[in-house]
């Protein structure tokens, strides 16, 4: 079992290295979901009028606060997670002092949430200001943004924990991130698929996590009560596993 207390102090040193660099980190992260937004949005928008009664640059604009987040939580406890743990050995030094594994695991899962959020807050606050939003129910994601953060952070540092060296996250972002983005409902309605592909969306978190945002950003967080619930019980259900994971990985 892990300690909040110790598990806050992992997420406090990750906090104090991002100030540092946060204003890099920002634009990288920032600058790709703003460019599809406004490239499918205005560019392929022009010649599609409207997608379930709204433009379609409105229609696609809160799943741009869900990737933005979900790739900010993969990125963090993939790559970021990796990094420290062969190649800096940040995790050996961390684990020199009275934190143990499973609250430096905490810390990194807290961290990548935490930032999951913070990425998703700055896209809601763009597409806000440029008049995309409908609702301020919108600032009810942020929670949700938290709880998706913890999920792809886990799916993220499981991953982490088995690669055999960083190029093999290629196959992870190819294989999984990339159709996952495409293909929950971000860009277009999931029900104009085959059967076959929306029952495999159904399984994938982004898809749940599009789902909420689009309705609060509409200002129906009613209707989304079943994604609230899927995210909630997966994130539970996969929490034991980047312990048990990451545990055998420190000790090799």
């Amino acid at each position: 079992m892990f300690s909040i207390k110790r598990a806050s102090k992992v997420w406090q040193r990750n906090l104090k290295v991002f100030t540092k660099l946060y204003k890099s980190s920002i634009a990288l992260n920032f600058v790709e979901p703003v460019l599809y937004l406004f490239a499918m949005g205005i560019g392929l928008g022009a010649f599609i009028q409207e997608i379930k009664g709204m433009p379609y640059i409105n229609y696609i604009a809160p799943g741009m606060i869900a990737s933005s987040s979900m790739f900010a939580a993969a990125y963090e406890c993939t790559y970021g997670t990796f990094v420290k743990m062969t190649f800096q050995k940040t995790f050996d030094a961390i684990l020199a002092t009275p934190v143990n594994a499973d609250d430096l695991i905490a810390g990194e899962l807290m961290w990548g949430a935490t930032k999951s959020m913070l990425y998703g807050t700055i896209i809601i606050i763009v597409i806000s200001l440029f008049g995309l939003v409908d609702s301020a129910v919108i600032l009810f994601a942020l929670p949700v943004l938290f709880i998706s953060g913890l999920l792809f952070g886990e799916i993220s540092m499981i991953c982490a924990a088995v690669v055999p060296g960083i190029e093999t996250f290629n196959y992870y972002y190819t294989l999984f991130m990339t159709p996952m983005f495409l293909f929950s409902g971000i860009f277009f309605p999931i029900d104009s698929l085959p059967a076959v592909a929306t029952k495999i969306a159904f399984f994938t978190p982004l898809y749940h996590l599009v789902n909420i945002c689009r309705a609060f950003s509409a200002g129906r967080p009613l209707t989304v009560w079943e994604d609230l619930l899927w995210l909630t019980v997966v994130t539970a259900i996969l929490s034991p596993y980047p312990f048990r994971l990451m545990r055998k990985r420190l000790v090799r």
